[in-house]
């Protein structure tokens, strides 16, 4: 789990392609002497393992369905990256729950000056839209952020100066594609909610409905 608060800006070194999967090697400022084999860091969003570090980089593996549904496949040597470590129970909240797990990649449309500020459209799979809500969260490339307009088929969000410069929205231009990760607190009311509407038309709510639920 993570905050979508961006640690560090790494650069992809390599990137070994095999038949069905790519490794990663990332350079990075991350403490080193503080990674474990095995644990999360999220890369653009995506929560991948450290299989191994040193040097002031690391290394993880990526997996074909990870490939289809997100842009690491487009990545080259020398493309920047957002890193964040995984939440540790005593740290603050600052963003918003983040999984790790892309739910789809976003178009951006239009990138405009607002005062300090710099405004992003994004388009985005209308099967996703029905999870975005204005001023909810919403993460992009692995960055919390706030909905400040939302559309059947497009959101908005503002980046202020720090946020720009500390990731690779710094870069973005109008016609890449980010990957996305919707508020997950949705999906789920969503799919119970489905539940539920479909155990009414099985029969009443009862004992065994209550049960089930976890309410007796």
């Amino acid at each position: 789990m993570f905050t979508g608060l961006i640690e560090d800006l790494g650069t992809l070194r390599e990137l070994q392609r095999s038949s069905q999967s790519v490794r990663l090697t990332v350079a990075t400022g991350l403490p080193m002497a503080e990674l474990v084999l095995g644990e999360s860091i999220a890369v653009n969003g995506i929560c991948l393992t450290v299989v191994s570090f040193g040097d002031g980089q690391f290394c993880a593996d990526v997996s074909p369905e990870t490939l289809d549904r997100s842009t690491l496949g487009e990545l080259k040597p020398g493309s920047r990256v957002n890193l964040e470590r995984a939440l540790r129970l005593s740290d603050r909240l600052g963003g918003h729950l983040v999984s790790g797990h892309v739910d789809g990649l976003a178009t951006i449309t239009e990138r405009v000056r607002d005062a300090n500020a710099v405004r992003f459209t994004f388009r985005i799979p209308p099967a996703l839209s029905r999870y975005l809500i204005e001023k909810g969260s919403i993460a992009v490339e692995g960055i919390s952020l706030t909905i400040n307009q939302v559309s059947a088929e497009t959101f908005g969000v503002s980046i202020i100066p720090h946020s720009l410069a500390m990731t690779t929205l710094h870069h973005r231009q109008p016609g890449d594609r980010v990957n996305i990760e919707t508020d997950l607190i949705g999906k789920y009311v969503e799919r119970l909610i489905k539940g539920a509407s479909e155990d009414r038309k099985q029969g009443s709510i009862g004992v065994d409905f209550l049960a089930k639920h976890g309410f007796l």
